[in-house]
């Protein structure tokens, strides 16, 4: 049996209780103090606690007290499939994602949370029936955007999504695909391969036990997971009754969280969503991946600086410095950004190898940044070599 502590084991215990939600199980701890201490509620107290009627506490009751072996079984069957699994008690839980009335109290991880190189993420979502365009851009954004250091969050559905991954898989960058079923069930069944690979470069998540099937109702409450994790939703393409809209509603009413779109055609029953959200103000227009980068600027500082819950509660938040770009920073407190030091050394053109030597910035960070100054059309190539802008200096 995979081993936890014991405040995480009670958590896993009240989540397998029926009935008993991410909310229920939060309003419980808050009244007890602990997820271990709630083990031992009496149906009065569930009752109280939750709200909920008498008939259901009681079963929330019998539900507890059955729970140790069922909980048991699932830490065997998680060891079996390689699956770890993070509490809200645990150091790495998605900061973004934590502070949120409606977040999940645990999450089942295939591969790796990073909460370093998890630090930007962006939630690209859409429809599963799609256009050939769709799927071209959402490989194209997500290619770009993970290339400079984002980390591609979507919903590893067919269509939008599975672009979505294999594109930011391509860069090569992170990718973190979140489920509608326990990590024991692949769905779709055709991205057994895909959510593979993302498992190496990054993580599978879900917050259902590993034996929960795909079905329909399970699929909002995980799209509320993909804009918590994320600094902002960007819809690639959606139709009228696309799930992704659901997601970018979470994300601007629930979550705070910025809402991006691509526009598409006009005649077309897979935009007619994603035009509609751009017509009615609900997202901001994104013609290239440096819009994204552009509108995300802001957030990013914010969940840099671990001040992003405070930017939507009215709490005090000492003023940051706008005119240094964020993506690209140096690491350890190193005086300026990679991108500053990138435009400085361009005086005169050169090579990626010249460019690395003079800055002392190794080749990984260093592309990373190029790739935004080339978004930003800051920096050029010509050939080999890289070539600033005029009136580009920093």
């Amino acid at each position: 049996m995979v081993g936890v502590n014991a405040e995480s084991f009670a958590i896993l215990r009240l989540t397998l209780v029926h009935g008993l939600g991410p909310v229920g199980i939060r309003r419980l701890i808050e009244v007890f103090g602990s997820a271990q201490a709630a083990l031992g509620a009496s149906p009065a107290l569930i009752h109280q606690a939750t709200r909920c009627g008498k008939n259901r506490s009681s079963g929330m009751a019998q539900g507890i007290r059955e729970s140790e072996d069922l909980a048991k079984a699932e830490l065997d069957l998680a060891e079996k499939l390689g699956v770890s699994i993070h509490t809200r008690a645990d150091e790495g839980f998605p900061e973004l994602l934590a502070p949120l009335p409606d977040a999940p109290v645990l999450l089942y991880v295939r591969g790796r949370l990073d909460a370093k190189a998890d630090r930007y993420p962006i939630a690209m979502v859409g429809s599963r029936h799609c256009s050939q365009y769709g799927l071209e851009q959402a490989a194209r954004f997500a290619s770009v955007l993970a290339a400079s250091g984002l980390t591609v969050v979507s919903g590893g559905a067919r269509g939008i999504d599975s672009s979505a991954h294999r594109g930011a898989l391509a860069a090569p960058g992170r990718t973190i695909a979140v489920l509608g079923c326990g990590l024991a069930h692949c769905y779709p069944e055709e991205n057994a391969g895909l959510f593979s690979q993302i498992a190496e470069a990054g993580a599978v998540i879900s917050e259902l036990p590993l034996n929960v099937a795909p079905k329909p109702e399970n699929f909002p409450a995980r799209n509320r997971i993909i804009s918590g994790l994320s600094l902002g939703v960007l819809v690639i393409e959606a139709g009228e009754r696309s799930g992704a809209l659901i997601t970018a509603r979470l994300a601007a009413e629930d979550h705070g969280r910025e809402v991006m779109a691509l526009p598409g055609r006009v005649d077309s029953t897979t935009c007619r969503g994603s035009l509609r959200l751009l017509r009615d103000g609900g997202a901001s227009i994104v013609l290239e991946p440096g819009d994204v980068l552009s509108l995300l600027e802001t957030p990013g500082r914010h969940a840099h600086a671990g001040t992003h819950a405070s930017r939507y509660s009215g709490a005090h938040v000492e003023a940051q410095d706008e005119s240094q770009s964020l993506f690209g920073r140096a690491p350890n407190g190193e005086q300026g950004t990679i991108a500053e030091r990138v435009l400085a050394a361009l005086i005169e053109p050169k090579t990626v190898d010249e460019l690395s030597r003079e800055t002392g910035v190794e080749a990984g960070s260093l592309r990373a940044t190029l790739t935004v100054l080339e978004i930003q059309r800051a920096v050029v190539r010509e050939g080999s070599r890289l070539v600033r802008v005029a009136g580009n200096a920093r």
